[in-house]
């Protein structure tokens, strides 16, 4: 026979009690929690697991926070870009305006006035800030305005050639930012000519433009060359050579008043005079010049060069020309960099659509781990209430009997 003593019925009793009263508790801390697992005791391998699709869904909400400021930079620069191409669209409509040749002095320096007020325009758009109060075109110098004007009031580059990138998802990054020299500055430029040594003075050269880009390809396969010379020698012999000296054909070979000649593929025309022996002239092939400096050059050619003499009107006629041509390289420049934007704004969207999807699936697992069956958990809570009252007066009767009770 085992003996049990008083005190062991009354430890085991209160034990017993307590064991339920923590049972019941809980269970009422799951209800008002909606959680199923509120402790790493609840449920070690599922809070284990919890844990790790915790750590989950904070990365994945970080790199949708950077999903969301990588399309918001990519969307302001695309809607910068576009006011761009519009603004230069309108300064192309008053070049070939200004080309009119029923034009007078004074309609011209009205057009002059609306280029200046679209160059400044162009530079407000070019010195556009994002959010945080940085300018987005000055690459990584954020702090500096991209475009200033200088001394003599043409608008300068001032920031670096840097490009911020920003990871959106495990190794995978996206830039989101350009900066304005590969955009507004290093724009190809028309071919020009120049009479760099003067042994004719009224000899001038004009209409300097590329007939046969594939020729001019086809010379140089590689890259375009930085300069071609091109030399007016006895008799009228035209000698061509390029930046390292080698000669280039010329047709036709020899120099005919007012007549163009081409040579790989630029076609060029010496007007006015016949040049003296000694003549030469530089045709610059693979310049760059900025939208800023297009629209001043345009500027400054309609208020200073006249059309009175045949010099002046063939200065001015490839002014028109050139000025055309470069606002159209700048366009293309600026589409060109849009195409790209949207590439990136493709892959931006593609990895938020995937972040998105991630973080639903591990949502509902998590789900499936901690959420509660409310209706298990209050049937078990019934139950559970009703055996610890069960207990509470079971252990009061038994805590009541006793030997003397008996005598």
């Amino acid at each position: 026979m085992i003996r049990i003593s008083s005190q062991q019925i009354f430890s085991g009793g209160i034990n017993r009690l307590q064991e339920l009263n923590t049972n019941l508790n809980n269970t009422q801390q799951q209800i008002s929690t909606g959680k199923r697992v509120n402790k790493p005791s609840d449920d070690p391998v599922a809070a284990a697991r919890i844990l790790k699709l915790d750590q989950e869904l904070a990365r994945v909400e970080t790199y949708q926070r950077n999903v969301d400021l990588a399309d918001n930079r990519l969307n302001q620069e695309e809607s910068t870009l576009e006011s761009s191409v519009d603004i230069i669209q309108r300064v192309r409509e008053l070049t070939v305006q200004a080309g009119n040749g029923s034009l007078t002095a004074n309609d011209r320096r009205s057009i002059s006035s609306e280029l200046r007020e679209r160059l400044g325009q162009l530079a407000n758009v070019a010195n556009t800030r994002d959010a945080s109060g940085e300018y987005i075109f000055s690459g990584f110098q954020g702090a500096i305005q991209a475009f200033q004007q200088d001394a003599t009031g043409s608008w300068q580059y001032q920031g670096d050639e840097g490009q911020r990138v920003l990871e959106i998802d495990d190794g995978v990054t996206v830039p989101i930012s350009d900066h304005g020299k590969g955009i507004f500055v290093n724009v190809p430029a028309a071919v020009t000519g120049e009479h760099t040594t003067v042994n004719t003075t009224d000899a001038y050269i004009s209409g300097v433009s590329v007939v046969n880009e594939a020729s001019l390809k086809a010379e140089y396969p590689n890259s375009f060359p930085d300069d071609i010379t091109v030399e007016i020698q006895a008799g009228g012999n035209i000698l061509a050579t390029d930046s390292e000296g080698d000669i280039l054909t010329v047709d036709p070979a020899t120099y005919q008043t007012g007549e163009p000649f081409v040579v790989a593929g630029v076609e060029v025309s010496i007007s006015d005079a016949v040049p003296g022996a000694g003549d030469v002239f530089t045709l610059k092939i693979n310049e760059k010049q900025s939208v800023f400096g297009t629209i001043e050059n345009l500027i400054a050619g309609l208020e200073s060069i006249g059309k009175t003499s045949a010099q002046g009107a063939a200065e001015f006629d490839d002014l028109i020309a050139e000025s055309l041509i470069n606002l159209d390289s700048a366009q293309e420049s600026i589409i060109l960099k849009q195409t790209e934007l949207g590439g990136r704004m493709n892959a931006v969207e593609s990895t938020r659509t995937f972040l998105d999807d991630s973080s639903v699936y591990t949502n509902e697992i998590r789900s499936e781990l901690q959420d509660l069956d409310y209706a298990e958990a209050i049937s078990n809570l019934s139950f559970q209430s009703f055996v610890l009252q069960a207990a509470q007066q079971s252990f009061a009767q038994v805590s009541q009997l006793s030997l003397f009770d008996r005598l």
